[in-house]
């Protein structure tokens, strides 16, 4: 973990600490109606914070482990591309952009909670498609072209965001969005530099 420390100190942070977090909540309940993002509280201006502690506590081991691994895989290598501030201000700033659309859309339903990191991580794997476009993806050990990942990512996260789920698939579009949008901001330069790997100019 040194080695990743070494290069990616911000990733590894948020790394380590999500997981401390996550599992310390597993043995708390408390901790989860503290942290939880409830849109009927944030869209009246209490509870604030809940929009970046919701993404420090996860639902059970298999939603941190998959959120911790997806990170893993993407996380650190992006932070080493595009530098420490950058890394974090992506990371915070998606966290908040990506609940955005699930406080409005759920402002007067009192019983909505949500949870997770999904939003911010989503923002890192879109941040680092931009930055390596012509990479391969593993989705259920089928490997698939990362442009292709991206655009069947979004098309799905839209369509599950119309069905029932416990899962806010608002977020994991609205997070890709953000990242898009972030990492270019910060890099306009990755633009011409995506077109030129995808063969476009």
């Amino acid at each position: 973990m040194l080695q990743y420390f070494q290069v990616a100190p911000v990733a590894s942070i948020i790394f380590v600490f999500t997981i401390i977090t996550s599992l310390y909540a597993f043995s708390n309940p408390g901790l989860y109606g503290k942290f939880m993002l409830h849109p009927y509280s944030v869209s009246r201006g209490l509870r604030i914070y809940s929009i970046f502690t919701s993404g420090l506590i996860h639902q059970d081991w298999g939603h941190l482990f998959f959120n911790m691994l997806s990170y893993f895989f993407f996380a650190f290598q992006l932070e080493a591309t595009i530098g420490h501030w950058q890394f974090a201000a992506l990371y915070i700033a998606s966290l908040a952009l990506s609940d955005l659309n699930t406080i409005i859309k759920h402002k007067d339903h009192f019983g909505y909670n949500s949870l997770g990191a999904s939003g911010a991580i989503s923002a890192v794997i879109f941040s680092f498609i931009l930055f390596n476009p012509r990479a391969t993806m593993l989705v259920l050990f089928i490997p698939m072209n990362a442009v292709l990942f991206g655009v069947v990512y979004l098309f799905y996260s839209a369509y599950a965001s119309r069905q029932s789920s416990y899962i806010n698939h608002d977020a994991h579009f609205f997070g890709a969005l953000s990242g898009l949008i972030i990492t270019i901001i910060l890099y306009p330069q990755v633009v011409p530099y995506f077109l030129e790997q995808m063969g476009l100019r």
